[in-house]
């Protein structure tokens, strides 16, 4: 344990915490983060708090637009046309 979590806190093993799942979700709610396993660990905390800390998303667009590479130079064909016949344009069927 760091400093920073020098608190003593209590880790579930995952068996009491898997048989008292209420009350690790309870305690997350009323008093914080629970901890459950030590060899490979995991913390429970409420959803509002979860989503609370994460940064907000952007749309699509605007994430493509912010990390459009800058200074290169794109060949972009003149026609956007293709060589391939369409079907049922001029009625005649391949």
């Amino acid at each position: 344990m760091d400093s920073q979590h020098s608190e003593s806190r209590r880790v579930w093993r995952v068996a009491e915490a898997k048989a008292r799942l209420s009350e690790v979700l309870r305690l997350a709610e009323e008093e914080g983060p629970q901890h459950i396993g030590t060899r490979k660990p995991f913390v429970v905390v409420p959803a509002a708090d979860w989503y609370a800390n994460r940064p907000a998303r952007k749309p699509m667009g605007q994430w493509l637009v912010d990390n459009m590479p800058r200074g290169v130079n794109l060949n972009v064909p003149e026609t956007r046309g293709s060589r391939r016949k369409i079907p049922f344009v001029t009625g005649e069927a391949e």
